[in-house]
């Protein structure tokens, strides 16, 4: 430990708030909160340590703290500062993503279901959240299989398989009443409460009858439907019938990693699990609790979570405005037990599969050493799409510690004026992105990569010299085939990657950004061509041109379109000029 570090513990407070860790380069590699920042801080400098806690002290050249006036305050401001500066040594469960949704469109003519993340629509009953949309989308399986509403977003002209099989009412040649919608509703409704008694005791009933008439096909449909209910309920490891969501968190440790599983109950039914799996980082039930105060903040609080360890309830119970039980008998020991059980194997697993492929730390780490730079674990790269010349997109993607950071994505316009030229298009995008951040003092990243060799770094060089910063730069060189064969550093050295595992590394981060340009860019040009199609059309302004947008969102929506339909619309010689127009396409 040297002098500084010595001088700035001395200098420590009993108070609460936040400490950040930097490295000799100034980079902020840790941020933590603390009831005490005197006691917390002191501990990673006093106290022998392991694995990634090891790690990060070793590296840690001084430190400053944060005082703030409550535990609370200080959690808020951790989450802040995390996110503001991505250190390399925390937890970051901290992505914007929507967990999925079952919608339930029922105050529409035919009512249908689908997966929904944002829950905007006031027509719609909304069910969930569920923890990955593979497991909202067995439900909805299984619903469409049993309740006959249509499965299609738009009613086509002709009926479909799931009518001929029995799984759709058939509302494109039939006149469905609305007394027998409103009965599948309220059947829909309450098997997604977990009510599904009576549906079971009326399927029943139906096949009975069915079988009495001799009608043997009906009761072979709904004793199909029955059985995929039944199934539903075969799943339920425990089934609580009071309805309540609650959280059952299991936890598994060797004192060097943790692997933490919760399960996730909705309306009493087990409907999915999260698992985590962490190198651990200073005391165990306060590292726990962090996790979970962090996991919260982004997902849907139960109103119960049931945890096994008395000292993470009382951490949790600071900071989560829910109730957080430690059971004692009954089912919730038996969950419980459940989600220990997870835990381990998941522990198990991971471990074994860990030992067999290398981290990111220690790709970035190598890819550091073949470009002689620093570690680079913020990593911006960049790649350009047009088609000869038109609705040219320039695209930036994110990497925070080796893994896809979607929420720091960003895409451009290309506004110069030969949108073919992918040098002035690099230069255009890499002035304005970096003159932004550094307008707003915002961090730059340790390193950027560009889709190319010579040309593209050259551009890229000269346009960080004009803005006045220092990033490190390099480049994806490809061969004949446009397939990536080596790296060229900011001298315009070519540097082979014999390395199999950072080739594979480096291929996944030039595959999702070029994926990201090239989508953004279809994007542009379908919305660039939907839009010209209405032009010059004598009859469709910008009112018709909004209402048609809306009522057929693809051009293959709009082709499928006749005239009559698009004469409620439209005037019927605007309809029939806008057909002889698509008809060309």
């Amino acid at each position: 430990m040297n002098d500084l570090l010595k001088k700035e513990i001395d200098l420590l407070k009993d108070k609460p708030g936040c400490y950040l860790m930097y490295d000799q380069n100034n980079t902020i590699i840790y941020v933590g909160k603390a009831k005490n920042l005197k006691k917390r801080v002191s501990q990673y400098f006093l106290r022998v340590h392991n694995g990634k806690t090891a790690a990060m002290v070793s590296h840690v050249d001084h430190f400053e703290t944060i005082i703030t006036s409550s535990e609370k305050e200080a959690l808020i401001l951790e989450m802040n500062l995390i996110q503001k500066h991505h250190p390399r040594y925390n937890i970051l469960l901290m992505d914007d993503k929507h967990y999925p949704y079952i919608e339930l469109h029922k105050n529409i003519k035919d009512p249908y279901i689908s997966i929904a993340r944002n829950l905007k629509n006031k027509k719609s009953s909304y069910f969930g959240p569920y923890p990955s949309s593979g497991s909202a989308f067995e439900v909805i399986n299984i619903i469409n299989s049993i309740f006959p509403l249509r499965k299609c977003n738009k009613v086509p002209k002709n009926p479909c398989l799931y009518y001929h099989i029995g799984q759709c009412l058939g509302p494109c040649i039939n006149k469905i009443k609305e007394e027998d919608y409103k009965e599948i509703i309220a059947s829909i409704e309450s098997f997604l409460r977990g009510n599904n008694e009576e549906i079971i005791k009326k399927m029943k009933e139906k096949i009975a009858y069915y079988s009495e008439n001799m009608d043997y096909e009906n009761a072979l449909e709904f004793k199909k439907r029955l059985d995929s209910i039944l199934y539903i309920n075969e799943k339920q490891n425990v089934e609580f019938l009071d309805k309540i969501d609650r959280d059952f968190i299991g936890f598994y440790t060797n004192e060097s990693y943790v692997s933490i599983v919760i399960l996730i109950y909705r309306q009493g039914l087990l409907i999915g699990k999260k698992k985590f799996f962490y190198e651990l980082l200073g005391d165990i039930n306060e590292f726990i609790s962090d996790i979970l105060i962090q996991y919260y903040q982004y997902n849907m609080l139960p109103k119960e979570i049931i945890i096994s360890s008395s000292e993470i309830v009382s951490l949790l119970e600071n900071y989560l405005n829910t109730t957080i039980i430690q059971p004692k008998q009954g089912k919730n020991i038996d969950v419980i037990n459940i989600a220990t059980q997870n835990a381990q194997e998941n522990f198990s697993s991971t471990l074994q599969t860990s030992q067999n492929k290398e981290t990111n730390e220690e790709l970035l780490e190598k890819l550091g050493k073949l470009l002689n730079i620093s570690t680079p674990y913020h990593i911006e790269l960049f790649d350009n799409s047009h088609l000869q010349g038109t609705n040219a997109i320039g695209a930036m993607v994110a990497y925070i510690n080796g893994e896809e950071n979607r929420r720091m994505n960003r895409k451009f316009n290309i506004e110069s004026y030969n949108k073919k030229d992918d040098v002035s298009s690099m230069k255009e995008v890499i002035f304005r992105h970096y003159s932004r951040l550094k307008e707003k003092n915002q961090k730059m990243p340790d390193l950027i990569i560009v889709d190319g060799g010579l040309t593209q770094i050259e551009a890229a060089k000269e346009t960080l010299e004009k803005i006045g910063v220092n990033i490190n730069l390099a480049g994806l060189v490809k061969d004949d085939k446009h397939r990536t064969r080596a790296l060229m550093d900011s001298s315009l050295n070519e540097i082979p990657i014999e390395d199999k595992n950072l080739f594979i590394f480096l291929t996944k981060m030039q595959d999702s950004v070029h994926r990201y340009a090239i989508s953004t860019h279809i994007k542009k040009r379908n919305k660039s061509m939907f839009n010209s199609i209405f032009d010059d059309i004598k009859g469709i302004g910008n009112k018709r041109k909004e209402l048609l947008t809306k009522q057929y969102p693809t051009i293959n929506d709009l082709k499928k379109a006749t005239i009559e339909e698009l004469s409620q619309f439209i005037p019927k010689e605007s309809a029939i000029e806008l057909i002889k127009k698509l008809e060309r396409i």
